[in-house]
C-alpha cells in the first residue's frame, strides 16, 4: 500500500523526461552482489527505487555509480560541472586500483616529499618508497569529470542544476521532492532517497537538520613556473609547517601538470586566510620566482564528521558528511569510498532497487559500517592535530619524529594502502618514547633551530630514561619504565606550559637548508 500511496505521488508531479542512457564507454561496472536482506519495507510494484544524488564530486559521482549499477532509477544533481573546488590533487596509490582509475588521469607521481618546520628544518619523507610506489597527483576538474562520465555510463542520469531547495516527505508513503533551476527553468524531481553529496555548505544537511560542525577554510593559487623551476617539482611535493603559513593546518607546495598549486587552510583563524597564502609564497618565493598565477580558489572544508549523517530516506557522503581528516586534511579517497559505501549499502537494502528503504537500512548497510571502519583513523588524526599542530614547537617535533625510518613507512603505508600496518612491537614502543621525548625537549628548546639547542639538565635525565627504556631487555620492566616515562612527560608537558622554564618560539629562525639555496 505504501508503494502505492507513492507512485500515485510521482504520477501528480512533473518529472523530467529521462534521456536515452549512454552505453558504457569505460571498463566493465563492478560487479555488486545483491545479497537478500530481511526487510519489512514493501516490494516496489512496477518500477525502481528512484534515488537522487545532489552534488557530482568524487562522493556523489561515486555513490551514483554504484547506485545505478545495481538497478537503482539514480538522478545526479551538479550545480558547474566544468568548476572544481580547491584542493591538493593527492591521493592515495591504493585509489587508482580500488576505484579502476586510468593512468592518464595522473598529471604526477611523486616520489619526493619533504616536510618543513617553522625553523627551515627539512626532512624528505620518501625514504621507505619501493619503486613502484609513489603519490598520484591530480586535478579535481579532471577526475572529476571522469567520475561521473562513468557513472552516466552505468545508467545515471545527469542534471546539470542547482538544488535549491529539498521538501521532506510528509508521511512514511511520500516521496522526497528536489526543487532546482535548470536552463533557467524551476524544476522538481520525486524521488525515494536523498543521498547528500553537496559538499561543506551542504542544503541536504540543512534540510534535515544535520547539525553544524566546525571547517576549515582552504586557499590556494595555481602558478604557472618557467620550465627550469617546474623541473624542480617534477616529482617533489612540500608541506610547509608554521604560525606564519597557518596556525593549525600546513601549508603546501603540490606539483600538477603544467604548474604547482601553493595554498594553505586553517579553522581558527579564517579571516587572516590570505596573510597566511602570503606567508607561504614568501617561504617558497625563491622557487616560484618568475611565475604566473593562473588560477585563485577558496572553499570551506568541514573539521569532523556531523552530528547527524543519516536520518529518514537520506545519507550524507563526503565532505557534506564531514569525511576530511585532520593532521593530514585528506578527503577524496575518503569521499569517493563513502560514496560508493551508500550507493553500496541502499543497493543491497533495496534488493537491487526492488523494495523501498528505510532509515534503519541506511544506518545498518552503510553507516555502521563505515564507523567500523574508519572511525578510529578520525580520531587518531584529531589526536595528532592537537599534539602537533598548537605551536610551532609541536610542529618543530612533528617534522623531527618524520625523519625516522620507522615512522616513514608505517605512515606512508597506512596512508597509501588504507590498512592497519602491522608494525614491530619494540619499534612501535621506541616510538612512542622517542615521540615524547621529542615532545618535551622541542618544548624545552622552545623550537629553536638545531644550532641552538642545549641540552638542559631536566631535558638530559629525560634523553637517559628514554635509554633505558628502549634499551631493556625485560618486558615487563621495559613496560613499567614506559609507564614511568608517560607519566613523566605529562607532569612537564602540561602543568609548566605556562612557565618561563619553558619559553614558546617567538619568531622563526632563518636556518636555510640546502634545498631553499
Amino acid at each position: 500500500m505504501a508503494s502505492q500511496s507513492l507512485h500515485h505521488h510521482f504520477a501528480s508531479l512533473h518529472l523530467r523526461a529521462r534521456r536515452p542512457r549512454k552505453a558504457p564507454t569505460s571498463s566493465p561496472p563492478r560487479p555488486l552482489t545483491v545479497a537478500a536482506v530481511s526487510s519489512k519495507n514493501p516490494p516496489l510494484s512496477g518500477r525502481k527505487l528512484r534515488a537522487a544524488v545532489i552534488g557530482g564530486g568524487p562522493a556523489g559521482s561515486s555513490a551514483a555509480e554504484s547506485l545505478a549499477s545495481g538497478g537503482v532509477e539514480t538522478f545526479l544533481f551538479e550545480r558547474s560541472p566544468s568548476a572544481a573546488k580547491p584542493c591538493g590533487g593527492a591521493i592515495p596509490l591504493c585509489m587508482l586500483d580500488e576505484f579502476d582509475l586510468p593512468p592518464s588521469l595522473v598529471d604526477r607521481r611523486v616520489t619526493e616529499m619533504r616536510i618543513i618546520s617553522p625553523s627551515n628544518l627539512t626532512v624528505d619523507f620518501g625514504k621507505t618508497l619501493r619503486p613502484h610506489e609513489f603519490i598520484a597527483m591530480l586535478r579535481r576538474e579532471v577526475l572529476d569529470s571522469f567520475l561521473r562520465s562513468r557513472a552516466q555510463s552505468r545508467g545515471a542520469e545527469l542534471i546539470t542544476g542547482l538544488v535549491t531547495d529539498l521538501e521532506l516527505p510528509r508521511s512514511s508513503a511520500s516521496p522526497y521532492v528536489v526543487h532546482y533551476t535548470s536552463g533557467g527553468l524551476r524544476r522538481s524531481l520525486a524521488v525515494d532517497v536523498v543521498v547528500g553529496a553537496d559538499g561543506a555548505n551542504s542544503r541536504v544537511a540543512k534540510a534535515i537538520g544535520a547539525g553544524d560542525y566546525s571547517y576549515a577554510i582552504a586557499f590556494q593559487e595555481r602558478i604557472r613556473l618557467p620550465d627550469e623551476k617546474m623541473k624542480y617539482y617534477e616529482n617533489l611535493a612540500e608541506m610547509y609547517l608554521g604560525d606564519d603559513v597557518s596556525p593549525d593546518f600546513y601549508a603546501w607546495v603540490f606539483p600538477k601538470c603544467d604548474h604547482v598549486a601553493v595554498g594553505t587552510g586553517t579553522v581558527r583563524s579564517k579571516r587572516e586566510i590570505k596573510a597566511y597564502q602570503r606567508g607561504i609564497r614568501e617561504r617558497v618565493r625563491p622557487k616560484i620566482a618568475g611565475g604566473e598565477v593562473i588560477k585563485v580558489e577558496a572553499h570551506p572544508i568541514p573539521e569532523h564528521p556531523r552530528p547527524v549523517r543519516v536520518r529518514d530516506r537520506v545519507a550524507l557522503v563526503g565532505d557534506a558528511a564531514g569525511y576530511v581528516t585532520k593532521c593530514s586534511g585528506e578527503g577524496i579517497y575518503f569521499a569517493a569510498k563513502s560514496g560508493r559505501m551508500c550507493g553500496e549499502g541502499i543497493v543491497r537494502a533495496s534488493e537491487g532497487g526492488a523494495r523501498m528503504v528505510g532509515e534503519e537500512d541506511l544506518r545498518r548497510e552503510y553507516l555502521r559500517q563505515w564507523d567500523d571502519r574508519y572511525v578510529s583513523t578520525y580520531r587518531v588524526l584529531d589526536l595528532l592535530e592537537k599534539v602537533f599542530y598548537r605551536s610551532n614547537w609541536g610542529r618543530e617535533a612533528m617534522v623531527e619524529l618524520c625523519g625516522g625510518e620507522y615512522v616513514q613507512r608505517v605512515s606512508l603505508e597506512s596512508y597509501m594502502y588504507k590498512r592497519l600496518v602491522e608494525g614491530d612491537r619494540w619499534e612501535g614502543v621506541k616510538m612512542a618514547a622517542n615521540t615524547v621525548a621529542t615532545l618535551v625537549r622541542c618544548k624545552i628548546m622552545g623550537g629553536a633551530s638545531e644550532g641552538d639547542r642545549i641540552a638542559g639538565v631536566g631535558s638530559a635525565r629525560f634523553d637517559r630514561l628514554i635509554v633505558k627504556v628502549v634499551t631493556c631487555k625485560k618486558k615487563k620492566k621495559k613496560m613499567m619504565m614506559a609507564l614511568m616515562m608517560s607519566l613523566v612527560s605529562v607532569y612537564w608537558f602540561f602543568p609548566r606550559s605556562k612557565s618561563k622554564a619553558f619559553p614558546l618560539m617567538k619568531k622563526r629562525c632563518t636556518l636555510t637548508t640546502a634545498t631553499e639555496k
